[in-house]
């Protein structure tokens, strides 16, 4: 290579210098002058400027370029790689390149060059040639870093990940490859960065949106939109400049468990205008009013007691909802779910997605509500109770459950009837169904009485015999007979003595001895035996008088049972015989004004 300052220093002509050019490299003159292959005297080697230059050779893994220097310069290779295709592209020798003068001379003398900067350097120059901060700019994401995103819009810039979108996205990776606009929100021309945002762009773009959509939406109009997010109550949907509120209520006629059922993110959809309010800037958008509401002509296509076919949709611990179509569902209480069967839960009877056949029974179309039977589509077995029960028919069933007033026995499945304690021993005053029958016990009774309105049947147990009222107690005891018994309970006004298993006397206080006794503790305890003398039997009011002072009594002092209707009683003036021998009818004793026990059979 020539060295201008030796050829300075001989100060040659141009002829002569040619002529000695052309006898050291042995060439012909090919019409070039000495300038020629001279480097243009304008260019200045400064560092940290951009000269021109031209490759010469590659050798290994290095560039050699000839800048019009003293000495070539030598670049890596790597200099040359391109992000674009991901590898490097080499350049070609006698290519004409511009390069970066990094350093006049190193420590070993060689000048110090770099393609990558100058190339950097000249598209930094041009962005800023072109752009100002404000300015909208397109560019490809090259990859992310910490903090946000690489964007090469001729220069790599930053984008924040906060300004990516109006909505962070859940990975801001998923930008790589694609071809964005931002606007430039900063340029440092010292630090050579420039930060953009997309977020920035997109709102100014949506309040404009916002404005013209204000001035044009209203309710009725159908519009396109995009589903932006997703929640529990609904999905928002973009309008195009703002989210309208597409509730999980308006997305169907139908039952919708999750709006994710409808719809999805970036779905496009075209929804109802429900309501506007432009102060609030709020819309409610509906999918289902797209379509006729099944409910306009429901009492038409389901009439009362008419009966369908549904689908069982949910089960409730009150009821179940049944679907009769599509929009239209229908409850069926716990209540008209059976005749018969005594229903928890109605899970005990349906699942969700049965088919079953329902009657409607009311509809409120005000409401959107209407109530469905199941047991009204099957035969009520009550319906023919008093056919199949009359007064006097012999049942057989089971003990289901007891009550203080009595036992509900269950005759066939789902038909209970009552038997009252009063109804359960003709002799035994019984104070708890338990003292004669058990939960589970099998029994037979006699039909007494059957209320069908009120869906009731009256069982008897001691109907099943005779009255040992009517003729075998009296015949066995009569006044004026000596019987031994137990005492069984003590009371203030006196004490009851089992005679026999299931009846019972009332020995009262005053005729317990022939002094005056104020408690029968005094005389007696409960388990003791005891004789004593009868001195009424009352079939009427089945009560038995007793005596124990009247024990030592000779015949003529016996006193007779004047009850009227007795047969041989003679007529003459009745007179209160206390402990159960008074006239007819009447109390076995009188009640002391302060006692508030009631005399047991």
């Amino acid at each position: 290579m020539a060295n201008r300052n030796l050829l300075r220093q001989y100060d040659l002509s141009a002829d002569e210098l040619q002529r000695e050019l052309e006898i050291i490299f042995d060439q012909p003159d090919l019409g070039k002058g000495v300038e020629d292959w001279l480097p243009p005297a304008e260019q200045e080697f400064e560092t940290n400027k951009i000269v021109k230059g031209r490759v010469i050779n590659i050798v290994g893994d290095d560039v050699l370029v000839d800048v019009g220097y003293k000495s070539e310069g030598i670049i890596p290779l790597n200099e040359w790689y391109d992000e674009g295709q991901d590898k490097v592209v080499p350049p070609q020798p006698g290519d004409e390149i511009l390069v970066l003068l990094d350093a006049v001379e190193d420590e070993s003398g060689a000048i110090v060059l770099s393609y990558r900067k100058a190339k950097r350097q000249a598209e930094w120059e041009a962005v800023i040639a072109k752009h100002r901060e404000g300015d909208v700019v397109s560019g490809q994401v090259t990859r992310k870093i910490k903090g946000g995103l690489l964007v090469n819009i001729g220069v790599n810039v930053f984008l924040p990940a906060s300004q990516v979108d109006i909505r962070r996205p859940p990975d801001i990776a998923d930008y790589i490859g694609k071809t964005i606009e931002c606007k430039i929100l900063k340029i440092d021309e010292a630090r050579r960065n420039i930060v953009v945002s997309r977020r920035k762009l997109l709102e100014d773009l949506r309040e404009t949106a916002k404005k013209n959509l204000l001035s044009e939406i209203e309710v009725g109009q159908v519009r396109k939109g995009i589903v932006k997010n997703i929640a529990e109550f609904g999905a928002f949907v973009d309008l195009g400049g703002i989210d309208g509120l597409l509730h999980i209520t308006d997305m169907d006629w139908g039952r919708v468990s999750d709006p994710r059922e409808k719809v999805h993110i970036d779905q496009q959809l075209e929804v109802y205008i429900l309501h506007v309010d432009k102060d609030k800037e709020k819309i409610a958008l509906s999918l289902k009013h797209k379509t006729p509401s099944p409910w306009t002509n429901v009492a038409d296509k389901y009439p009362v007691s008419s009966r369908h076919t549904g689908e069982v949709v949910n089960v409730m611990s009150y009821g179940a909802f049944v679907k009769l179509e599509p929009g239209l569902e229908g409850l069926v209480h716990i209540s008209e779910m059976s005749w018969t069967k005594r229903i928890n839960h109605p899970n005990e009877l349906v699942a969700i997605g049965d088919k079953i056949e329902v009657q409607v029974l009311n509809i409120n179309k005000d409401k959107q509500e209407i109530s469905l039977g199941m047991k009204q589509v099957q035969p009520n077995p009550w319906d023919k109770v008093a056919e199949k029960y009359p007064p006097g028919t012999i049942v057989e069933g089971v003990v289901r459950n007891l009550t203080n007033y009595g036992a509900f026995v269950e005759i066939e499945e789902g038909i209970d009837g009552l038997l009252h304690v009063s109804d359960m021993s003709w002799v035994r005053k019984v104070v708890h169904p338990s003292e004669v029958v058990n939960k589970g016990d099998r029994v037979r009774c006699v039909v007494l009485n059957v209320d069908q309105d009120r869906k009731r049947i009256a069982l008897g147990l001691k109907q099943m015999a005779n009255d040992p009222w009517e003729g075998d107690i009296p015949g066995r005891y009569h006044p004026g007979q000596i019987v031994k018994g137990k005492v069984t309970k003590l009371t203030n006004f006196g004490v009851f003595v089992e005679l026999e298993p299931g009846l019972e006397g009332l020995l009262h206080i005053s005729e317990l001895a022939d002094h005056k006794v104020d408690s029968p503790e005094e005389v007696v305890k409960v388990g003791d035996e005891v004789e004593v003398k009868v001195l009424r039997v009352d079939t009427a009011d089945r009560k038995i008088g007793l005596s124990r002072k009247r024990l030592t009594q000779g015949p003529d002092e016996e006193v007779e049972d004047t009850t009227p209707g007795a047969a041989g009683a003679p007529a003459r003036e009745k007179r209160e015989l206390r402990g159960g021998t008074g006239a007819g009818s009447g109390q076995l004793f009188q009640m002391p004004s302060t006692g508030g026990a009631e005399e047991k059979k």
